[in-house]
């Protein structure tokens, strides 16, 4: 049985090497340079598999090579994975061309690794090597895994605060993955959401980002931040978008934050974001520009990681919650999403899932009780719901697939979630599956560092009430804790998947401490949420 903790060699790597004997010779830079000003975004690692990794980093040749501004020359940047620390035993190596028409970043696909084992990795350019990244493979398909663990974050502005939870993930010593939710950046000017009204660090480019030099920008200012650079630099990244790439409240045809006309034509903007995007992150995307995607961590789980913002319908609100033409994933993503779950032979059915799925009810009896009742009043069937950007504005799609999960009777599906900024340990329920018999779990985590309920009314006591209140409403919500930053620490074994939720004492002091708050966990068998003491 293979035990991953942080960097361990698996069992498997006593097997030797695929093509080893083909390992390409390593470029050796010319003359010194100055790292810092060549390798000025970090370096990082993602998307890994049992034979490969996706390996990223950014160069900068010349002084007039800044992020988004279209200039420079051509560069060849050398990259090599290495068994050690001290790059004395090189097994893949080459050199990879880039230049101002993908902004200068560099993205490798390596194959030929060993599965669930440690490397180290690093870019090489005109006498310069970046730092140094660590990264593991992913165990074989039919490895029996025992453990693993991840750290879970979302929603990092940078207006709002500091990175701390990223610093405190990339201190650890038992990870290895970080899962992303969305919302890796922010759009708006410098004062449009920052932290309760104050800028604590003002963003660049100042203005709201809009095309493709914006993007290109507001990438690269985030990759600055030295604690993202240390996480990135850590472990491999599993990561997908929601809105904020984008726009606020992005839907497949608009954005509540985009004003036709004003602000140009939507379809380029998105196409001026997702180009960034895909030039800046460690990620594999389709052919087609395709986030969604499913990877797989031996027998002990599969990932199945979601666009929830690429193929909606644009929000509504009464009973066109209920409309059955309506869609959050898109017909053709949620019949990959269920019969992907339906079918895995895996222990574990985790879901990355960029908006909460659960309901969340504020009437003082949910309406799906009584089914007249929504026909009367003009509220859809589920109830009265407070954020029809999340599942909630889209019951159709949440019952297609909870249908499907029943009748197929698939269990031990786990949704990890971000989005919402707070953090909440949720039963899965629909108006056919009540409190006593969940059909999934579902694990929130906070807001790195933007608002939560407590930043928008102001006071601890009424966002505390408001926990109270939403409990009290929703049975099938567990916990739920409004007003903290911070992260989550998902642990993972063959008997129960267990999530951590980690608070930071100020958001807006990059040396905060963090402090382990509440935990939660789904055994095997039983999608009932069970309190943990702390670990």
């Amino acid at each position: 049985m293979t035990v991953l903790p942080r960097h361990a060699v698996g069992r498997r790597t006593v097997l030797g090497l695929a093509g080893a004997g083909a390992v390409a010779a390593a470029t050796v830079p010319g003359p010194a340079a100055a790292a810092e000003a060549v390798f000025q975004h970090g370096v990082a690692s993602g998307d890994p598999l049992p034979g490969g990794v996706l390996l990223w980093t950014r160069v900068t040749p010349t002084p007039e090579s800044a992020p988004g501004s279209g200039a420079g020359p051509q560069a060849d940047v050398t990259w090599q994975v290495s068994a050690d620390a001290g790059f004395t035993t090189i097994v893949a190596a080459g050199v990879e061309r880039t230049g101002p028409e993908r902004d200068h970043t560099v993205k490798v696909d390596v194959a030929g690794l060993r599965p669930a084992t440690t490397y180290w990795y690093r870019f090489g350019h005109a006498g310069a090597w970046s730092p140094p990244g660590r990264t593991m493979t992913a165990p074989a398909v039919a490895d029996t895994v025992a453990r693993l663990r991840a750290g879970v974050v979302s929603c990092a502005n940078w207006e709002a605060g500091y990175f701390a939870a990223y610093r405190h993930l990339a201190a650890r010593d038992d990870l290895n993955l970080v899962v992303h939710l969305g919302d890796y950046l922010y759009e708006y000017g410098t004062g449009g959401f920052s932290a309760a009204g104050k800028v604590v660090r003002a963003t660049r480019p100042a203005h709201e980002t809009r095309t493709l030099a914006d993007y290109r920008i507001r990438h690269a200012h985030y990759k600055t931040d030295p604690d993202l650079q240390a996480l990135h630099a850590s472990v491999p990244w599993v990561i997908t978008w929601d809105d904020h790439e984008v726009a606020n409240d992005q839907w497949s045809g608009g954005a509540e934050n985009h004003t036709p006309g004003a602000e140009g034509d939507f379809a380029a903007r998105v196409a001026a974001a997702r180009q960034a995007y895909a030039e800046w992150m460690p990620v594999r995307l389709g052919g087609d520009g395709r986030i969604y995607r499913r990877l797989r961590y031996g027998d002990l789980f599969e990932l199945s990681m979601l666009d929830l913002r690429s193929y909606r319908s644009q929000q509504a609100s009464g009973t066109a919650a209920d409309a059955d033409g309506r869609t959050i994933a898109g017909a053709e993503q949620l019949a990959w999403l269920t019969g992907g779950l339906v079918a895995s032979d895996a222990i574990w059915k985790l879901v990355g899932n960029p908006v909460m799925i659960s309901r969340l009810d504020v009437g003082t009896l949910p309406a799906w009780l009584i089914p007249p009742l929504a026909e009367l009043i003009g509220v859809p069937r589920n109830g009265v719901v407070l954020n029809l950007d999340q599942w909630d504005g889209y019951n159709a799609d949440r019952e297609r697939l909870v249908d499907a999960l029943r009748a197929a009777r698939t269990e031990d599906v786990v949704f990890l979630t971000g989005d919402i900024h707070m953090s909440w340990a949720n039963e899965l329920t629909t108006r056919d599956t009540g409190p006593a018999d969940p059909a999934a779990a579902e694990f929130v985590v906070p807001a790195v560092t933007s608002d939560n309920l407590n930043d928008f009314v102001g006071t601890t006591a009424l966002s505390g009430l408001a926990a109270s209140l939403i409990r009290a409403t929703n049975p099938h919500v567990r916990w739920v804790e409004t007003d903290g930053h911070g992260y989550g620490v998902l642990d993972v074994t063959r008997s129960r998947c267990r999530m951590d939720w980690y608070h930071l004492a100020d958001r807006t002091d990059r040396g905060t401490a963090a402090r382990w708050v509440q935990g939660w966990s789904v055994g095997r068998g039983s999608a009932k949420l069970r309190r943990e003491s702390r670990p």
